[in-house]
């Protein structure tokens, strides 16, 4: 009866939240909470306004001359929309945010206050870096840090239920001036790409002037399950994931889920956090639900990366957030439900002029569009080369239960180009050229229907970086993750391998060789070298995984710690120095604290399994044993507990193993300490898991305290 009343409570229908109309949405309620350019130029003088949108559009250094009429125009804008507060907003090498909110009000001496917001406040602030992560670049008695405002990320206001505060996007550094944070490194990557490019461009006939950005659209999964069961998971609640949970009789077999019919609590919340998102000025655009029951997705409209990064993270806080007010929790760990589809965030990403040229548009001729093959060609470059790069770019204990798993592409590094943009480069590597036969419109067998154009090429949702059109959609990183760092890889790689073409064409040109023929040449030798990387086929068949390492020399990580590795080898410490993102030092920092939040995150779930089957799973057992001692002794119950018992004595013999393997480290640094929780740990926590969720399926829902899969993944 408890278990009843628990799933009864937790499909209770929570108050509406009152919506603004579509039409309150546009005209009201979009960038509401966001100072834009519009804003600035109707509170600034016009040189002012021009220093600051110059620095905004075309990269152009600070003015630290102008910070006090910028202060003061921030402050009063936020001011007149309720914050009372201020903060720089940065995010730390955690992956999540940080803040420290200080009061507009400043004492007058009198007795009286004053409301204060100067230019020094605007463009520094000093938080305590001894207590982020900084891999070595900050002992704990070394506090000093600086935040610095990124003007080229619009301030904006978060709300609360008890006010407001601005917020201000900043970088965040050491006293020495290394970078401690995500923002940094990608911002340095976007004007290397720039750097990059744009010399190529003007070999295709760009104007001066011209600027080039990344732009990115970040699709993000999560679940939703009701906040009773939530909190009657200490797993869920620690880890973010289920340490234990048998399979329901039902998952997604039915394939019933996906697209499905979305229930009215559900897309309440959606509608609640698509308006605090459209306040927030995210361009939010797509809602539905995923594969796995109770897994959904929303995605926005792709911006400048360096803006989705920070859309990204306030995304997640907005939807955790408002989630809680509808008697939901959103779940954003890679995988928080063993044999179910884990959630991704894929990015979107491709390069794009500031006059807004996208040039991964392949256009109407791709294989006429020099333009589109030249970078295109630098991508796959890129790709290959740097495989180790993207693989770290997405390594983290959680997605490494994600990756090869229920629909997320494998750890093998790998592209999908489709068959007509493939047939196109093998035509051009073999000398024929020309697009070959082109696929037309689909006729859908009914007169009454139109007949629509088909794609030139299908998808491939095994594929980790796969070209969709216009962009590549580069599926491995993680729910939970920033996508920052992803972000900042593929900048720098697809960087360098333009600069590298750029120079061969360059000097092709230089001897005399027309446009025409000299890209023809770079497009086919960059192909014919590189095009290992390119797979079109299923990502799980093991036939590939056999056929990539061996047969095309393909690296497979398949862990987080086989990658982490990688990042500070010759070739990367080069690279990365070489495009002035980050230094040896700064790299081997990241490196470290990688492995310290590797040893963190899963020393936290060992030792959270050993406690939740010691003090919660064996007691709840041996209650049910007790209440069938006492029932009788009929040929069930006798069955039943002899299978009771059996599994019983094999939870405990796997709990003592778990016990002696959390108890040893395995060595003093973090390295040495997560292989021995990978090598070690994971394999005693899972044995504990199989003998507890053979135990679930036997013990009655009276005596089973925790919420289980049937009930946390359908129960909305």
């Amino acid at each position: 009866m408890e278990s009843d009343f628990r799933v009864i409570s937790a499909a209770r229908q929570t108050n509406l939240v009152e919506q603004p109309s579509p039409r309150e949405l546009i005209d009201d309620v979009y960038a509401s909470d966001v100072l834009t350019l519009d804003d600035l130029r109707s509170r600034l003088s016009k040189p002012v306004f021009r220093s600051l949108q110059s620095t905004i559009e075309r990269g152009t250094p600070v003015d630290a001359g102008i910070a006090d009429t910028v202060a003061l125009a921030m402050k009063n804008w936020a001011m007149e929309r309720g914050a009372s507060h201020y903060t720089h907003w940065f995010q730390p090498l955690t992956g999540s945010t940080a803040e420290k909110h200080d009061s507009f009000l400043s004492p007058m001496g009198d007795g009286k206050v004053m409301s204060a917001f100067g230019g020094s406040e605007l463009l520094q602030a000093e938080p305590d870096a001894s207590s982020f992560p900084s891999g070595g670049l900050r002992a704990t008695f070394e506090a000093r840090g600086y935040t610095v405002w990124d003007p080229t990320s619009p301030a904006f206001i978060l709300r609360h239920s008890g006010g407001a505060t601005l917020c201000i996007p900043a970088i965040f550094a050491s006293w020495n001036g290394e970078a401690l944070d995500q923002k940094t490194p990608l911002l340095r990557s976007t004007e290397a790409l720039n750097r990059a490019v744009v010399p190529a461009l003007r070999l295709f006939g760009a104007s001066e002037g011209t600027r080039v950005i990344s732009t990115l659209g970040a699709e993000q999964e999560y679940f939703l399950i009701a906040e009773e069961f939530y909190y009657q998971r200490p797993d869920l609640m620690m880890a973010g994931r289920t340490l234990f949970g048998a399979k329901p009789p039902r998952g997604q077999e039915l394939e019933d889920h996906y697209f499905g019919n979305i229930p009215d609590r559900v897309l309440t919340f959606m509608s609640d956090a698509e308006s605090q998102l459209y306040a927030l000025g995210i361009p939010i655009k797509t809602r539905h639900k995923e594969v796995a029951p109770g897994q959904f997705e929303l995605a926005p409209i792709f911006e400048e990366s360096n803006v989705a990064a920070d859309h990204q993270q306030l995304t997640m806080q907005v939807m955790q957030s408002t989630a809680r007010r509808h008697g939901l929790v959103a779940l954003l760990h890679e995988k928080p439900f063993a044999g179910m589809n884990g959630s991704g965030k894929h990015c979107n990403w491709s390069m794009s002029t500031d006059a807004g040229e996208n040039l991964l548009e392949p256009g109407d001729t791709p294989h006429e569009n020099l333009q589109f093959l030249f970078f295109c060609s630098a991508v796959i470059k890129a790709v290959d080369d740097h495989q180790d790069l993207l693989r770290i770019s997405v390594a983290s204990a959680s997605n490494d239960h994600r990756l090869g798993a229920q629909e997320a592409p494998p750890a093998i590094i790998s592209m999908f180009f489709g068959s007509e943009l493939t047939e196109i480069f093998e035509r051009l590597e073999s000398g024929v050229g020309g697009r070959g036969e082109r696929k037309g419109l689909l006729g859908m067998g009914s007169p009454v229907l139109p007949h629509i154009p088909r794609h030139a090429g299908d998808r491939n949702r095994t594929s980790p970086f796969a070209f969709t059109g216009n962009k590549f959609e580069f599926r491995a990183p993680g729910s939970s993750q920033s996508i920052s760092l992803p972000v900042t890889m593929l900048n720098v790689i697809v960087a360098d391998a333009v600069t590298e073409l750029t120079g061969q064409l360059q000097a092709r040109l230089d001897a005399g060789t027309d446009l025409d023929k000299a890209v023809g040449e770079i497009v086919r030798e960059t192909y014919t070298q590189h095009k290992r990387i390119l797979f079109n086929g299923d990502g799980y068949d093991e036939a590939w995984h056999r056929e990539a390492e061996q047969e095309r020399g393909l690296l497979n990580l398949r862990t987080s710690l086989d990658a982490y590795p990688q990042l500070t080898s010759e070739k990367n410490v080069a690279l990365f120095e070489r495009h002035q993102v980050l230094d040896a030092r700064e790299l081997e920092a990241r490196q470290e604290i990688m492995f310290d939040i590797y040893f963190k995150t899963v020393n936290i779930e060992g030792e959270l399994t050993e406690t939740i089957a010691q003090s919660v799973l064996l007691p709840n057992t041996l209650a049910y044993l007790r209440d069938l001692y006492a029932s009788g002794q009929s040929l069930a119950v006798k069955g039943l507990i002899s299978e009771l018992e059996t599994l019983n004595d094999a939870l405990y013999q796997a709990l003592q193993e778990l016990r002696t393997q959390n108890a040893e480290l395995g060595g003093e640094s973090a390295h040495e300490k997560a292989f021995h929780l990978r090598d070690n740990v994971l394999p005693a926590m899972l044995k504990v898991r199989r003998a507890a969720d053979e135990l679930e399926k036997l013990v009655s829902d009276e005596h089973w305290k925790l919420p289980t899969y049937r009930q946390m993944l359908f129960v909305k």
